[in-house]
Order: C-alpha cells, then sequence, then structure tokens
C-alpha cells in the first residue's frame, strides 16, 4: 500500500499540490472504497459542488476510521491546515465563536478528504454575512413505517405550498431515506425570522396532508408521517450539502435533481461510483438556484396568522440550545416516557 499520494489540483489561484496520506486506505468496507476514491469523487463533482458550498462556512464531517468507526463534526479549523484553506467566523447559539473552513476551490476538498472527511455540511449563509441565511431549507425526514416514497409525495405538497408563497424550490435527495428542498432567499433575515418561515411552511403542509405530514417534535406524536424538521433550520444545524457522500456502508451521495425526477429515483441509485457519470449525463439540477433570491414575507405573515388566529407560535428549540424568546416549555408534561427528537446537528 502506498504511504501517500499527491493530486495536482488546479484552482483560481494556480495548480496546489495537496498529498493524501493512506490513499489506499478502505473507508466502505462493504464495498471497498478507498480514501483515493473519495478523493476523486470529490474533484469530479468539484464544481457544482462548490457552487453549492463555496463561500459557505463549513462543518467537516469525518470518519478517520472510516465508516465502520464513529465520526465527528469538525467545527473548527483543524490545526495545520494549509494557509490557502480559507476560514470564517460564526458564532454558535451558545455565544461561542470558532473559525471554520470556508471551501474556495476543488484543493480544499481533497485535503477535506485526506482529513477523512466523507460530508459536508454548510451553513445556509455567505462568509459576508454569517447572521442572515441566503438560503431556506426544509428536511422531509421519513419516520418508522415511512420511506422515500413518502416524502417524495410530501415533497409535492410542499412545491405546491411554496409556489403559493411565490418561492422556487430545489430537492435533492438526502443520501438516506429522506428529501432536502432549498429555496435561495434574500439574507435580510435573521435565523430566527427564517426558522419561522420553516415553521409557517411545514404547518401549512401538515394541514393539507395530514396523514402524510408532521411537524410534532414528540416522536411519539409523529405517527408513520413524514416529519418536517424545522429546526434544521436554527442556528448552526445543517444539512448534508448536495454531492456529499454519506457515511452509510453504500457511500450513496446527496443528489440534486429535478422535480420530475424526484419521484421516479432511489436513493441508493446514487452513490460515489455512480453520480460522476449521472452528473456527466444530466447536468447539476441545481444550477439555476442562484438566478433568483425570494424574499419570505408571505411565509411570515402565515406564521404571524397561525399565531394570531389558532394560538400557534413558537416550536421548542434542540435540547442543546439556550431557552430561546417566546419557545414553550421542552417537557412534554403526561408522557414520562417521550424523548424529544435529538436534532443531531446535520441530518
Amino acid at each position: 500500500m502506498a504511504a501517500h499520494a499527491e493530486f495536482e489540483v488546479d484552482g483560481p489561484e494556480g495548480t496546489r499540490t495537496v498529498r493524501l496520506s493512506n490513499p489506499d486506505k478502505v473507508y466502505f468496507p462493504e464495498r471497498g472504497f478507498t480514501k483515493r476514491q473519495i478523493a476523486e469523487y470529490y474533484l469530479s463533482v468539484a464544481e457544482p459542488m462548490l457552487r453549492a458550498i463555496g463561500d459557505r462556512p463549513t462543518t467537516l464531517k469525518r470518519y478517520p476510521g472510516g465508516v465502520p468507526g464513529e465520526p465527528f463534526y469538525a467545527k473548527r479549523v483543524p490545526k495545520g491546515a494549509p494557509e490557502w484553506v480559507r476560514q470564517v467566523e460564526v458564532t454558535f447559539p451558545s455565544g461561542r465563536t470558532a473559525y471554520q473552513v470556508c471551501p474556495s476551490e476543488p484543493a480544499v476538498l481533497v485535503w477535506a478528504a485526506g482529513l477523512g472527511t466523507l460530508d459536508f455540511h454548510p451553513w445556509p449563509v455567505r462568509s459576508a454575512d454569517v447572521d442572515h441565511p441566503d438560503e431556506l431549507r426544509v428536511d422531509l425526514d421519513p419516520q418508522p413505517g415511512t420511506d422515500y416514497a413518502d416524502a417524495a409525495r410530501v415533497a409535492e405538497v410542499l412545491r405546491e405550498v411554496l409556489a403559493e408563497a411565490g418561492l422556487t424550490g430545489f430537492p435533492k435527495t438526502s443520501g438516506g431515506r429522506g428529501i432536502h428542498v432549498l429555496v435561495r432567499i434574500r439574507p435580510e433575515w435573521d435565523f430566527i425570522m427564517v426558522r419561522r418561515a420553516v415553521i409557517a411552511l411545514a404547518r401549512e403542509v401538515q394541514r393539507r396532508i395530514p396523514r402524510q405530514a408532521t411537524v410534532d417534535w414528540w416522536k411519539p406524536d409523529r405517527g408513520e408521517r413524514v416529519f418536517l424538521d424545522f429546526n434544521q433550520a436554527a442556528r448552526d444545524r445543517t444539512v448534508a450539502s448536495a454531492w456529499s457522500i454519506r457515511g452509510n456502508q453504500r457511500a450513496t451521495v446527496s443528489t440534486p435533481l429535478t422535480w420530475s425526477q424526484l419521484p421516479e429515483v432511489e436513493p441508493d441509485d446514487f452513490d460515489l461510483q455512480t453520480v460522476p457519470s449521472w452528473l456527466a449525463e444530466n447536468g447539476d439540477p441545481h444550477r439555476e438556484l442562484d438566478d433568483r433570491a425570494y424574499g419570505i414575507e408571505a411565509l411570515l405573515d402565515w406564521y404571524a396568522r397561525d399565531e394570531r388566529d389558532r394560538g400557534l407560535g413558537e416550536m421548542p428549540y434542540p435540547p442543546d440550545y439556550p431557552k430561546m424568546p417566546g419557545e414553550p416549555t421542552r417537557s412534554r408534561k403526561g408522557s414520562p416516557s417521550a424523548q424529544p427528537n435529538s436534532c443531531e446537528n446535520s441530518s
């Protein structure tokens, strides 16, 4: 086995030499995919991926022992990072700050792969303004007893509701059973207001298809429905980016799709091996995502209406967050056995 490999990676500042240690180390034992193949994959999708995560503070989900091992979220720029790895300062809900990786060129993707990074989790903000999201994200999370096909049906209703609010969404597979829908918005609202817009949007979807969709925070209340996870819109909560490899045995990829493709595919169709050729044949379905930025005034009007007419206001934040203004209790009275959604850092 080679001790290291060197990649010559072209970029906006010229060619970088990126050294990859242990390139033949197997990260996906069931399929035999190696660190070298991960780096080569990210080079093959670098152009659309940098459109998705470029200039965004990004958490690296690292698997130093491969997918059989325990991953961790690297929320700070690792020590020893090359000087050409851009950094941007962010503020966490606790008030603490840190500098995160801000991908700006293909060499950063190869360097991150060398650290055992499989998936990239960008914040929904740009480096120039890290407190005002420019991306509204909706995470459709199938609960036990439901699957990707159920999420696709809920996503179609979500698309209709978005259109009524004057918004256009762009869907992608999560790399698991779920679906993410992204909307480019103007960076004029803070995280609290954008989260409220997602809550209003999710509530409207649930009203239309209450047997298929839910916004219930408590897991026992969700039933066999698709959960619209509004807390993925909270500060420091992220989802895996488009084109990210996911840490499962199949090495699936979170893959952008058109709305017509969404119900026709299966998540397992897209993996480290198949996505480069799929991209070459189909192009990037999210290429037009940045063409127009929308306002969320209509969704905030819906939130105010729900609060005024239905008594529906804030929803619980994740358990590790400080108490937020207007937030209801995080305990579930009368159901001591019920547990809240764990709301991991990313999905």
